[in-house]
């Protein structure tokens, strides 16, 4: 993203400004650190006030190998994570011993109108303790309550066999009604640490 951090005594204030000609500003609305956590889950914050909301992950470092990294939404806000979703999922990954490389499409990843958490990485996370991850996920009109909600993402992390894998995901919660709550999860073991930050693009 091209633009302009707003300093505040060396540190970002949250607000990012774009350059001229493109994009808004990236209103930070929520950061939470994960500590050993089964679940992380943003239950405040996810309204009509913007159009579009992204979440940031930063450095999220599994418990164990072998976790997948994923989300759901809710429409109760948050008593329940069970809405459908479609999406397409594919991946490249390249193994440092310089082995395979290769970029595929994930069959096994995707959701046809599946209640089920929807992958963020889709392999074995590794837990060494310089292993971690990154990426986002972008969600648009969560608020609107004619329309299906659209989401896209993508992820890059240190695999537990040693390969540099990024991850592509896309699809909609198959649902007219408000989405006002999303949680993060591993599939195996908790989240270790790391931070997920949200933010709303005005």
């Amino acid at each position: 993203m091209s633009g302009i951090i707003a300093q505040n005594s060396g540190r970002h204030t949250g607000l990012v400004k774009a350059s001229s000609g493109g994009g808004g500003v990236w209103n930070l609305i929520l950061t939470q650190t994960a500590s050993a956590d089964s679940t992380i889950s943003f239950t405040s914050g996810i309204d009509s006030t913007y159009d579009e909301y992204v979440f940031k992950f930063i450095n999220i470092h599994p418990s164990a190998d072998d976790g997948r990294f994923a989300f759901n939404v809710s429409i109760d806000s948050g008593s329940n994570y069970n809405v459908a979703k479609q999406s397409s999922f594919f991946r490249a990954y390249h193994f440092e011993s310089e082995s395979s490389a290769a970029l595929s499409y994930q069959d096994d990843d995707d959701l046809a109108l599946g209640t089920g958490v929807q992958n963020i990485f889709n392999t074995d996370l590794g837990n060494d303790n310089d292993q971690s991850l990154g990426g986002y996920l972008h969600l648009y009109s969560l608020s609107d309550t004619t329309f299906v909600k659209h989401f896209i993402g993508s992820s890059q992390a240190s695999s537990a066999n040693d390969t540099t894998t990024e991850c592509f995901f896309a699809g909609y919660a198959n649902t007219a009604s408000a989405i006002d709550a999303v949680q993060f999860s591993m599939t195996s073991g908790n989240i270790d640490s790391g931070t997920i930050s949200l933010f709303g693009i005005s």
